[in-house]
């Protein structure tokens, strides 16, 4: 499947990971509404290549996503009075990052307003001592989106995730890793994307419906209040997995003690 051409990111393929790279590094990668389709494209693309097994995100230069543009965005939605709906592609970006497949934010720098909420639905966040993250919403006069007012609170807990929504003040590496919103701090920003490729390839190697239904279950379950309701959604996704050829080839593979080849199973 060939790569599409895009103007505000870059994506590389290796080994089964689909890299994807916001490049827009003068402005620190701001977000624009071009940035945002071509994610999804990007996301959707990947989704649907036999050869990409997980992703990761990540951004070009000093700066991971610091935000939203102000002046392509912002300036002329409040010169135009309008609620910014207008002439705005309807998005599930939520949906889209929770129903991929398996997606690890690297975050190399500032990661600030739409730049923190959009990682959070990430499977997992890893961070450079450079990392820097923010949900100053509030210093803008708006609120959270992304449902990072779900999110932010799972990570971070309810009174954590409070104080940096109303104070709208700026995390540090290892501060966010200590509140659990980074899960992994590596040690020196020129590890970063060497251990996210590592960890992506760990899990890579997993069969990939196994994959999606283990996001499946953790989407549909991390807010389930019903504990027989999470059990009853683990019995019937692992009637599925029973069926499967990744499950059949795995126990061929543990017998035959050889490694399992979960690729191109009919």
């Amino acid at each position: 499947m060939s790569s599409p051409h895009y103007e505000t990111i870059l994506t590389s393929l290796e080994h089964g990971v689909m890299t994807i790279t916001m490049n827009r590094p003068e402005r620190l990668n701001a977000w624009t509404y071009q940035m945002g389709a071509e994610l999804q494209h990007a996301i959707e693309h990947g989704n649907d290549d036999a050869n990409v097994d997980v992703f990761v995100l990540t951004g070009a230069g000093r700066g991971f996503c610091a935000g939203a543009d102000i002046k392509d965005l912002f300036k002329n939605q409040a010169d135009a009075g309008d609620d910014g709906s207008n002439e705005r592609p309807a998005r599930d970006w939520v949906g889209l990052v929770r129903g991929a497949k398996p997606m690890i934010a690297a975050v190399n720098g500032a990661a600030v307003g739409v730049g923190l909420t959009q990682i959070l639905p990430c499977d997992y966040i890893m961070a450079s001592p450079d990392a820097k993250f923010s949900a100053r919403f509030v210093k803008m006069g708006v609120v959270p989106e992304l449902a990072s007012s779900y999110y932010l609170v799972a990570r971070a807990g309810f009174g954590l995730a409070n104080r940096m929504m109303l104070t709208g003040e700026t995390l540090g590496a290892a501060d966010a890793q200590r509140i659990g919103l980074v899960d992994e701090l590596v040690a020196d920003a020129d590890d970063l994307l060497p251990r996210a490729m590592q960890l992506a390839k760990q899990i890579g190697e997993n069969p990939p419906s196994a994959l999606g239904a283990v996001k499946a279950l953790v989407t549909a379950n991390m807010a389930e209040p019903d504990v027989k309701e999470v059990q009853k959604r683990e019995m019937a996704a692992l009637a599925e997995a029973y069926k499967s050829p990744e499950h059949h080839e795995a126990i061929a593979a543990f017998i035959e003690k050889r490694p399992p080849n979960f690729k191109n199973l009919g």
